[in-house]
């Protein structure tokens, strides 16, 4: 008898317990709060100090777009079983890059840039740079990787992009 006495009360406790979350929920959701709320910035201080120079370098040869998802510049091949697509694009769906150049005429992607900090020499860091490099390769999109510092020589920053094709910029 007693047994069932506990029964009961553990089962009243349980669905107490159901209704005050229901009833949380709902409220919240009367206030209209929401789970979401504007992030500081966009970018780092790191990426901000690059872009920057990146302005300085490319000028209006190029349109630069700063935390773009990988998912938006290339795409899984068509032929693959709908498992492959899925994990493959599942892979691709939440990475961002740092920078991605593109012709301003037609939006067309011409090169990234990755903005390397001290969290790249982390071996789960690693494995995700591995599979970005081969990812952006594969799709034929060139990829330039930079050390983050506290300051770029803009001229640096211009050959490790376009070597010796300053007339592609200037001409």
């Amino acid at each position: 008898m007693w047994r069932v006495k506990y029964l009961y009360i553990a089962i009243g406790l349980i669905v107490l317990l159901g209704i005050l979350a229901v009833f949380k929920f709902l409220r919240g959701r009367v206030r209209g709060e929401s789970p979401y709320e504007a992030k500081e910035n966009l970018l780092a201080p790191a990426e901000l100090k690059f872009l920057g120079v990146l302005d300085q370098v490319i000028g209006s040869h190029y349109r630069i777009m700063a935390q773009v998802r990988l998912a938006d510049i290339i795409k899984v091949k068509k032929g693959l079983d709908n498992s492959t697509r899925s994990s493959a694009f599942n892979r691709i769906k939440a990475k961002h890059l740092d920078f991605v150049a593109c012709d301003p005429s037609d939006m067309s992607v011409k090169f990234a840039i990755e903005l390397d900090d001290s969290s790249h020499k982390q071996s789960k860091r690693m494995e995700r740079d591995a599979f970005l490099n081969d990812a952006i390769q594969s799709a034929g999109i060139p990829l330039h990787r930079f050390e983050v510092k506290r300051e770029y020589d803009p001229r640096e920053v211009y050959d490790a992009l376009f070597g010796q094709k300053e007339e592609v910029l200037n001409g």
